[in-house]
C-alpha cells in the first residue's frame, strides 16, 4: 500500500487556477497508476483524471479536457494535478487514489489507495 497526502486546495474565483498535489510515501511510487478523483456534494465520486507509471498516457473526463493537466515526478514521490479555467461547477473534494498496473482506468472502485481529499471551491 502506499500512502497519500493531497495539498494546493483552495478559494479561487471563476477562470482562475490551481495546482493540487498528492505526495506519496512509500519506495514503489513509480509502480502504481495515480489518479484524481472529485466529488461534489450529494454527488458520486467521479474520475477526473489518470496517469501511468511513466507519466506517459494520462487521459482525463471530457469534463476537464483541455483545462486541467495530470502529471507526475517520480523523484519526489508526487503528482500534480494543474486545474485552469476553473469553473463554479469544478467545485469539489478532489481525490488522489493509486493503484498497481492496469491502463485506462476510470472507476473508483478500481483503486485501491486514497488520500483524504482537498477542497476546491470556485465561486462565480
Amino acid at each position: 500500500q502506499v500512502q497519500l497526502v493531497e495539498s494546493g486546495g483552495g478559494l479561487v474565483q471563476a477562470g482562475g487556477s490551481l495546482r493540487l498535489s498528492c505526495a506519496a510515501s512509500g519506495r514503489t511510487f513509480s509502480s502504481y497508476v495515480m489518479g484524481w478523483f472529485r466529488q461534489a456534494p450529494g454527488k458520486e465520486r467521479e474520475f477526473v483524471a489518470a496517469i501511468s507509471w511513466s507519466g506517459g498516457n494520462p487521459y482525463y473526463a471530457d469534463s476537464v479536457k483541455g483545462r486541467f493537466t495530470i502529471s507526475r515526478d517520480n523523484a519526489k514521490n508526487t503528482m500534480y494535478l494543474q486545474m485552469n479555467s476553473l469553473k463554479p461547477e469544478d467545485t469539489a473534494v478532489y481525490y488522489c487514489a493509486a493503484r498497481l498496473g492496469g491502463t485506462y482506468i476510470k472507476s473508483p472502485a478500481d483503486f485501491g489507495s486514497w488520500g483524504q481529499g482537498t477542497q476546491v471551491t470556485v465561486s462565480s
